[in-house]
């Protein structure tokens, strides 16, 4: 039963083709496409797959794209299901006031963060980082309950954001350093350590409530480069969100 997890995020959206809906399955065929260019993925990257029995997916650009990314889809005749955070699901309880509000790519990452550290055995809490066009950090103590979670402006957003509000700063192509010399350096780094010292925060609060050191998982499109720039160990994991899917269609193909 061949799988495709849909992952539409504000800026791109990713796929990924499986062999099948569970945690571990073979890996197909992978890409991404950025929003503008949706159209383009049934006569292009989509068309020569074989077609998938099976469509999870989340989305957080609205339903505009969501009705786009569905139009691609007639391609197999298949109709997605779309993940709306719920209460609980595959091993994490949902903490926030109102579950439903909370965004569905930050639920699947949680769930496929928690996968993990069940698979290794691991009774730990965890801390989970997305970093994208926003940057996310959510806290799930050792039960796997979501206890909450941040939400801070990605590095392109803060930089823009002080292009447009301070005469003279233009968005730079400068450096993370550790004490920085110049502007560029500067304002590159000061977004580095906003967004490391938030995440720093968080390991504290969750290491204090729960009394155990957490693991900190790190995803998202500009993970990679953040990842060197912090002073507390992370696990960089590429497709966090592709793993939470996957677990949740194994578990509900399971309930069906």
């Amino acid at each position: 039963m061949t799988f495709l997890a849909l992952d539409v995020g504000n800026t791109r959206l990713k796929w990924a083709l499986y062999e099948e809906p569970r945690s571990g399955s073979r890996l197909i065929a992978q890409g991404a496409q950025f929003l503008e260019n949706i159209e383009t993925l049934a006569e292009g990257d989509w068309a020569d797959l074989p077609a998938p029995r099976w469509v999870l997916g989340c989305v957080v650009a609205g339903d505009a794209v969501k009705r786009r990314v569905e139009e691609q889809l007639e391609l197999w005749d298949v109709t997605p299901q779309w993940v709306v955070s719920s209460n609980a699901e595959a091993g994490v309880t949902n903490g926030y006031d109102h579950p439903a509000r909370l965004g569905s790519d930050r639920w699947v990452a949680m769930i496929g963060a928690r996968q993990r550290l069940v698979a290794r055995g691991l009774a730990r809490p965890c801390v989970v980082v997305m970093v994208g066009t926003a940057v996310t950090v959510e806290a799930i103590d050792t039960e796997g309950r979501f206890l909450g979670g941040i939400i801070l402006p990605g590095h392109g957003i803060m930089l823009r954001a002080l292009e447009s509000g301070t005469a003279g700063l233009h968005v730079p192509t400068g450096e993370v350093r550790d004490f920085p010399t110049n502007t560029s350096d500067a304002l590159t780094s000061g977004g580095t350590f906003a967004i490391a010292g938030a995440v720093q925060r968080m390991v504290d609060n969750l290491r204090r409530h729960c009394g155990d050191e957490p693991v900190c998982f790190m995803t998202g499109g500009a993970g990679w480069k953040m990842a060197p720039s912090m002073a507390l160990q992370v696990e960089l994991v590429e497709g966090l969100i592709f793993d939470g899917l996957l677990e949740m269609a194994s578990r509900r193909l399971a309930l069906a």
